[in-house]
């Protein structure tokens, strides 16, 4: 029989952020509105750290056209960029501060939402690269320093764009040559403004090729990127970890080994060539819990340093809350899972590997375990129950709790016998008392 041996003499670092988001609870601060659904309580459960604000225009629960991006905020670029008055801050105000009353900081995306229409309205070229950068300058001094009303939320993170690389004009229609001058241009003018803060990007949509001519160009222009953030949307964990090891290779090869390596979209897609309504099906799946939980576990031992699952506004890319109820589905436990191993003081490695289970162990100050194991196979229909034994060198009694089709999260066994059966697709935490 297979064992899973942890010893915990050996500990390693804490566990990183494998548990942020795009997009915030829905809710509301004002009294405007009657039967408001509402996740709030849910989400703050979850002890989310970082929400990036990506597309919650999209959304109206949040303020939908009139939030977050900068044409919403600053809705004629003619305007004075320092005067007070050429923004409109309201709707985002109450989106990133309900956010943040749930415990969750904003990771802020400075740009515009994507753009899936027959027409392209604002995901053009600024008019003037300087002056966006300074607009960018203001809503930062409004979140930061209290300008124009507003606040000092001592946000840190504030990201240049979004998807530039796509080539399809739903995020950028401009030359490759006007986004590296957009960019170098309001990067410089952020850091020479607020040098504590971190500035970054460009959410990069899949072009390697396209992120290799852009970190050779920063590098040329000296341009600040203390973060580079990318995305992909695969069938399993080590395309995901494959195309990390690829990203990672190229900020070494250009001079950014030492930036955050920030993974800031992902979630299941088998492939965009087939009918995307299959993907959504797993996305709110048992089997889209267990991808979810193994891609986390899987970039906790990469170096990646920041996972940003897509997407908490209510829809079908959103696998924690149904979009109908706002009721927690079956990835809702694969986060608060993580939360509790998030606040474990180390990280215990599995010893062994066995294939299609991905294991996560801490401890916390008395060196009591908490272990979470899942087993993820994109092809259940070829996979068999898996049975093994997990050792930590030492008796005990363990709390059992398991997440499959029929539990959410639930305490199944009270137990000192540590042999267990998976079915594919289900999570298991073994909890020491």
């Amino acid at each position: 029989m297979d064992t899973l041996r942890f010893d915990i003499s050996k500990k390693q670092g804490a566990f990183k952020i494998m548990h942020a988001v795009n997009n915030g609870p829905i809710g509301r601060r004002h009294g405007n509105g009657q039967g408001v659904r509402s996740n709030f309580e849910l989400y703050k459960a979850l002890n989310i750290p970082y929400a990036r604000n990506h597309d919650a225009a999209h959304c109206s629960a949040y303020g939908g056209e009139h939030t977050v991006d900068i044409t919403a905020i600053f809705p004629n670029f003619d305007a004075d960029p320092y005067d007070p008055e050429s923004y409109d801050f309201v709707c985002t105000d109450e989106y990133v501060s309900i956010t943040r009353d749930a415990g969750t900081e904003m990771f802020y995306r400075l740009g515009q939402k994507i753009e899936h229409y027959i027409k392209k309205f604002n995901v053009h070229p600024p008019k003037d690269f300087k002056k966006w950068a300074v607009i960018c300058e203001h809503i930062i001094r409004h979140y930061n320093e209290g300008w124009a009303e507003g606040f000092h939320y001592n946000m840190q993170y504030w990201e240049i764009w979004n998807e530039p690389d796509l080539g399809d004009g739903t995020t950028w229609t401009g030359t490759e040559e006007q986004f590296f001058d957009l960019y170098e241009v309001a990067a410089k003018h952020l850091k020479s403004c607020f040098p504590h803060l971190k500035i970054g990007g460009p959410a990069l949509g899949w072009d390697e090729q396209w992120a290799s001519r852009f970190l050779s160009e920063m590098k040329k222009r000296n341009a600040p990127l203390d973060f580079f953030s990318w995305h992909t949307y695969r069938p399993n964990p080590e395309q995901i970890i494959e195309k990390n090891n690829r990203i990672q290779k190229l900020l070494n090869d250009n001079g950014f080994g030492h930036v955050e390596n920030i993974f800031n979209e992902w979630n299941y897609v088998k492939s965009w060539d087939l009918p995307i309504v299959e993907s959504f099906k797993v996305v709110l799946s048992m089997k889209g819990a267990a991808f979810t939980l193994a891609c986390m576990t899987a970039g906790q031992h990469s170096s990646i340093d920041m996972m940003m699952y897509y997407d908490l506004r209510p829809g079908l890319f959103n696998g924690l809350f149904d979009h109908l109820t706002l009721g927690p589905l079956k990835t809702y436990y694969v986060f608060l899972w993580y939360s509790w191993m998030y606040q474990r003081k180390a990280e215990i490695l599995c010893e062994d590997q066995i294939d299609h289970l991905y294991t996560l162990c801490g401890v916390d100050d008395e060196d009591k375990t908490m272990t979470i194991i899942t087993y993820y196979h994109e092809k259940e229909e070829e996979a068999a129950d898996k049975t093994f034994t997990v050792d930590f060198g030492k008796t005990g009694e363990y709390e059992v709790y398991l997440l499959d089709e029929t539990h959410d999260a639930e305490l199944i066994d009270t137990t000192g016998d540590l042999t267990f059966t998976m079915k594919p697709n289900t999570c298991l935490m073994i909890k020491e008392k």
